[in-house]
């Protein structure tokens, strides 16, 4: 597993962190203990608290660093949304990028999306604060920017940016974990270029479907 990038001068910081990322993404929050990330990491406990603190202050910083790759990531991929033409076609073009953008830095980092479905499942659900802090303005801000973009087109009309956002988030992190079961049950990696084309296109489709592009591109 890749772990997302620090910004620790210290290597044993920045080792400690990482091994914290891959063994919380793993095991999860309750099922990891600070010995066994010092132990992973060849570090004594001492050390670790010295670095980084308690398990909670652990807890948090592994998911800070994970937001703010997510978030650089996201706010790029917006940068290049909102500058596209305000026209249904160019937008919707521009919506297919954005999804794209987002695929990728989940491939990239499969590490971000196991850790946030950990949270769904109300893993260290007592540090609720970390989605106040860090999911909910990263959505509110790409929902009011995807919002506006639409609205320069005439693509909103009555779509739930907010929901069609969580949607794509949804599938997404699912789909880079685990792929998913065909029809006959075998299990579908999603580091297939073919199960990465299908993936894309669907994602597509999705967008397609929720802003009505498809159907303006029609009148037009």
């Amino acid at each position: 597993m890749t772990a997302v990038p620090t910004d620790s001068a210290s290597p044993s910081r920045d080792r400690i962190l990482a091994v914290a990322t891959d063994l919380f993404a793993k095991r999860g929050y309750g099922a990891t203990s600070t010995r066994a990330i010092g132990d992973a990491a060849g570090l004594n406990i001492a050390t670790v608290a010295y670095h980084v603190g308690g398990k909670e202050e652990l807890y948090r910083e592994v998911m800070r660093l994970a937001h703010v790759a997510q978030r650089d990531a996201v706010v790029a991929a917006l940068e290049t949304l909102t500058a596209c033409d305000p026209t249904p076609e160019a937008t919707r073009t521009a919506m297919h990028g954005f999804v794209d953008a987002y695929l990728s830095f989940c491939l990239r980092h499969p590490e971000v999306p196991t850790l946030w479905m950990r949270r769904w499942l109300a893993e260290g659900e007592d540090l609720a604060a970390i989605e106040e802090e860090f999911a909910g303005p990263l959505v509110a801000q790409v929902a009011e920017q995807v919002r506006a973009t639409l609205d320069r087109a005439g693509l909103t009309h009555e779509v739930d940016v907010e929901m069609l956002v969580y949607s794509i988030v949804w599938t997404t992190h699912s789909f880079t974990r685990a792929g998913f079961i065909d029809a006959s049950g075998k299990r579908q990696d999603p580091s297939s270029l073919e199960m990465m084309d299908r993936f894309r296109a669907h994602l597509h489709h999705l967008v397609d479907g929720a802003i009505g592009a498809d159907e303006h591109s029609h009148q037009d």
